[in-house]
């Protein structure tokens, strides 16, 4: 008996080129996203690197972006998700301004909307390969809020997202407070910025602080941090260390 291959109809669902692609690595990322409620805004800070694989690749990644007329996004994780997402965000504002209604999306709305959009990518298991910072300010009310590649979301007075959650948070548990200045506010994310560059070897010394009030946006031009690298435990770090090299 003789069995031979049938062939399979070129629109056939399970042709090779019906072969969905998905994120499933990383390539090109950006490392912490800072930011603080102050006295009359939010404050965020950023650096500029992208890294491909463990290497620097890029030294002028903008990670901070204006979102309509009340809310500033910040990204950590890959930089061409990140991409997608200013897309959906683009079509979402355009669609808003299309109704001429006088009413515009605030941050809450946009958060609210970035919190459907990772969970839902996550149950597709083709998820957005970002951790998101959504700031503003509309009609006085301020607001912080972050969400992650698989939804998880909350809304507090500073958040931090990659190696800022584990070293800047701590600091800004300690230092910050409601009646924070803009002066003092961006002394405290330089003094996490700085942290992050003395122990994540993915940031750089080049970084962007950006701030968004009723009266509008800014974001700085990049500067870089003042440092000190005389310590003792940078000149020997494995100086005690059993068994390393």
């Amino acid at each position: 008996m003789q069995f031979t291959a049938s062939k399979q109809p070129e629109n056939c669902l399970l042709g090779p080129e019906s072969d969905s692609q998905r994120t499933l690595y990383p390539y090109v990322t950006g490392t912490s996203v800072v930011a603080l409620k102050y006295k009359d805004g939010i404050l965020m800070a950023a650096d500029m690197g992208g890294s491909y694989g463990s290497t620097l690749r890029y030294k002028s990644v903008e990670r901070m972006k204006p979102i309509g007329k009340h809310s500033l996004l910040g990204a950590s994780g890959e930089i061409s998700d990140f991409q997608e997402i200013l897309k959906y965000l683009d079509e979402l504002i355009l669609y808003d301004n299309m109704w001429d209604d006088g009413n515009s999306l605030g941050p809450k709305e946009v958060h609210n909307y970035l919190t459907r959009v990772m969970y839902n990518r996550r149950n597709k298991f083709n998820p957005l390969w970002n951790s998101l910072v959504l700031g503003g300010v509309k009609k006085g009310e301020k607001y912080l809020g972050t969400v992650s590649m698989i939804g998880v979301n909350f809304e507090d007075n500073h958040v931090a997202t990659g190696f800022g959650n584990h070293l800047a948070r701590p600091i800004l548990r300690q230092e910050w407070h409601e009646n924070l200045s803009f002066e003092d506010g961006v002394k405290l994310l330089e003094k996490c910025m700085r942290v992050l560059l003395y122990r994540d070897r993915s940031a750089i010394n080049k970084l962007q602080i950006a701030k968004i009030t009723e009266e509008g946006m800014t974001i700085s031009q990049p500067y870089s941090l003042k440092t000190y690298w005389e310590f003792s435990a940078f000149e020997n770090p494995t100086q005690g260390a059993v068994g390393s090299w």
